[in-house]
């Protein structure tokens, strides 16, 4: 290896890259972990790049996976780079200094974008701060929507997260020469990023590549694979083909893309319905990733970092207006909500008990956000006292009606929120000291496996990112979870409207307000 100051160059096993001196650290971008996964490679596990001769510059950001783009109503908030190409199973390095002998900590981000969107090539993921403080950062493109997550008979199960463990092979194999440890990888993500780190947590094949993991507002979990199966089958029906990776190899890219949207755009994460998702495979995911986290023996003695924003849903329901139409459906919004969470009348009963002052789309919102992301980590908190560590970002956006919504706190923990696309979700002002604390404390994570606050045990210690100082609150809605804990629960919702509310009548309601939904985000 060699290291010039002016034009640093790293040998990887596949060969050399040429990266660049930026921001007073090292970056290399673009770094192919993979092969192209078109032509014989679609819808198939990922393979080995070609070696190549010869230094390859990695100045620039690799090609993304093919997705759709944000509707209107999400893109104001939300960057989303697309860059062309078909090398889109690339990642990102950014080091202090390629030196072999350094053996820094390494953070491995995987993007959210609910397995359709995203990509490590949006600003906000700049690892140069992460670089700046002594940490290696990675960040991971890995295939999307269909391509990644799609359920066929003719091909295996989750591509996607193959790719990203194939990503994360790379990373222990390679990341000694551009300065990084192998055995202190943490691999952090947010939203689905972070639901694919928790299974790959989980899976067999990760046992030895990860010290420490980082879950943001994304629990472990799978997918049931009948709800996967409608998504390919909706998308075969419109695309009149075979619900086959061999008739989707065939369909037009563009065209995939925007019958995937169009599919996709009936489904909410508060609502429900079709969405693509990492299944029980009996192969790379032998089980559901939680309860092999939780009564298993998966990823015993890594250190966890988990936790939440408080208003998540408002990211889901304030663009479109959608939270003032939740309110005024009132009845319809909170069986749609029970049938989500299989839960019966008693739960929104102690919601509404416990925070009269609330409107239906703020019940709804945290009834679901708590049954699908906070009380899970509660769980697996529960089941590894004393490495788990938990907190919730509740500072509220400068922007009318967002609160503290889901993927607010990423422009914390990287410490970008004077990027113009940061601001399209905080607003101007946001307060630096409160960036300076959350992304030292991630900083600290990475490093020691202790970010500077009390671990999980019976008090329920969650550390409180808002106004003010940063501080730990014991037992923080416990009140909610006790809700859960009491009621009985509902049946799991039926294959064929993916709810279970009580009557017809009300059925065809809430399938109507998904409708709804999915027209306010074209």
């Amino acid at each position: 290896m060699t290291a010039d100051r002016a034009d640093p160059v790293v040998t990887t096993p596949y060969g050399a890259v040429r990266g660049r001196h930026e921001q007073g650290v090292t970056v290399f971008r673009g770094i192919p972990y993979a092969a192209p996964p078109f032509g014989p490679r679609r819808f198939r596990p990922p393979e080995p790049p070609e070696p190549w001769n010869g230094v390859r510059d990695t100045g620039a950001f690799g090609p993304t996976a093919p997705k759709p783009p944000y509707s209107e109503a999400f893109a104001q908030y939300l960057s989303d780079p697309v860059i062309p190409g078909d090398d889109c199973l690339n990642l990102n390095v950014w080091t202090p200094q390629p030196d072999p002998g350094a053996r820094l900590p390494v953070l491995v981000w995987l993007h959210g974008g609910a397995l359709t969107r995203g990509s490590s090539a949006v600003p906000v993921y700049n690892g140069a701060t992460f670089a700046r403080d002594g940490v290696v950062c990675v960040s991971v493109n890995y295939r999307l929507g269909v391509e990644g997550y799609g359920l066929f008979p003719d091909a295996p199960p989750n591509p996607g997260l193959r790719d990203q463990l194939a990503a994360l092979r790379w990373v222990h194999d390679a990341i000694g020469a551009f300065g990084g440890d192998p055995d202190r990888i943490t691999l952090c993500g947010q939203s689905a990023g972070a639901i694919s780190a928790g299974a790959l947590l989980a899976v067999p094949a990760t046992r030895g590549l990860v010290r420490r993991a980082v879950l943001q507002s994304g629990p472990p979990e799978a997918s049931d694979r009948d709800k996967v199966r409608r998504m390919v089958r909706r998308m075969a029906t419109r695309l009149k083909i075979p619900a086959t990776a061999e008739a989707f190899a065939a369909v037009d890219r563009d065209l995939l893309l925007r019958t995937q949207a169009e599919v996709g755009r009936l489904g909410s994460p508060v609502l429900g319905g079709p969405a693509f998702g990492i299944v029980v495979d009996g192969d790379l995911v032998p089980r559901d990733p939680l309860e092999a986290l939780i009564d298993g023996d998966a990823a015993q003695g890594v250190e966890l970092l988990m936790g939440w924003t408080r208003d998540e849903y408002r990211l889901w329901l304030v663009p479109g207006g959608l939270v003032e139409r939740v309110d005024r459906l009132g009845a319809v919004a909170l069986a749609g909500a029970m049938a989500r969470c299989h839960a019966g009348h008693e739960v929104p009963r102690g919601y509404r008990a416990l925070h009269p002052d609330a409107g239906t789309a703020e019940i709804v919102g945290q009834m679901v956000t708590d049954h699908l992301l906070r009380i899970p980590l509660h769980r697996l908190a529960d089941a590894r006292p004393g490495t788990s560590y938990l907190y919730e970002f509740a500072w509220p956006s400068r922007l009318p009606g967002l609160g503290a919504c889901h993927a607010l706190e990423l422009g914390f923990v990287f410490d970008s929120g004077d990027l113009p696309e940061s601001q399209r979700l905080a607003g101007e002002g946001a307060p630096r000291e409160l960036a300076e604390a959350m992304h030292a404390a991630w900083v600290r994570f990475a490093a020691t496996g202790d970010p500077g606050w009390q671990a999980w045990d019976a008090s329920h210690p969650v550390r409180i990112f808002g106004d003010g100082e940063p501080h730990t609150a014991y037992g923080p809605r416990d009140a909610e979870t006790a809700l859960w804990a009491a009621a009985p629960t509902g049946p799991e919702p039926g294959p064929a409207a993916d709810i279970r509310a009580p009557g017809a009548e009300l059925a065809a309601a809430v399938r109507r307000l998904r409708r709804s939904v999915g027209a306010r985000r074209r």
